[in-house]
């Protein structure tokens, strides 16, 4: 019998400083089996970095074509693909041109993965935005991982400070251009 998705339930006070964006947001991810947990918080971080009207997240493997967070606008036309760890040339370059505007979210070191990509085709790779959030941001939020997860989130030049029950975590986000 296959393991089904485990559900986590995030209510985050996002404070986004660099966009003037204040709001309480209640997050359900479902985690897929095969999914690690820096995964899932990386597909997190993104939600609330990204955060707009009409930001929603992929049905996950059961749509392969899809990137993992998108903004459609009201006619259904994808606007902005949100992809979450390290995806190969192929599913950026379709990716790209299926939307307006692609946003690349690393949950692990990027650098063999921006060297394997060099050189490779990718539509408007110059426009893709990569962002590599600070690695032991990741690795502890991911330990603290808790099904049901209440935390404030305050954005101020590029740099995460989350503030847990017992404790505070915060990181850099490092945005760069793909090519």
């Amino acid at each position: 019998m296959a393991l089904g998705a485990t559900i986590y339930v995030f209510v985050v006070r996002l404070a986004d400083a660099d966009r003037g964006l204040y709001e309480t947001l209640t997050v359900r991810l479902a985690r897929h089996p095969s999914e690690t947990a820096e995964f899932m918080v990386t597909r997190l971080l993104a939600y609330c970095l990204e955060y707009t009207q009409g930001l929603a997240f992929s049905k996950g493997l059961s749509e392969p074509d899809e990137s993992a967070l998108f903004v459609r606008d009201l006619t259904g036309v994808l606007q902005h693909a949100i992809e979450v760890g390290t995806p190969e040339a192929p599913r950026l370059h379709k990716l790209s041109k299926a939307a307006a505007k692609l946003s690349v979210y690393v949950h692990r070191d990027a650098q063999a993965w921006l060297q394997r990509l060099a050189g490779e085709r990718i539509h408007r790779a110059a426009d893709i935005a990569v962002h590599l959030i600070d690695r032991d941001l990741i690795v502890s939020l991911a330990a603290a991982l808790d099904r049901r997860m209440d935390f404030d989130l305050s954005i101020a030049e590029r740099h995460l400070y989350l503030t847990l029950a017992d404790r505070s975590l915060e990181g850099a986000v490092v945005t760069r251009a793909l090519a």
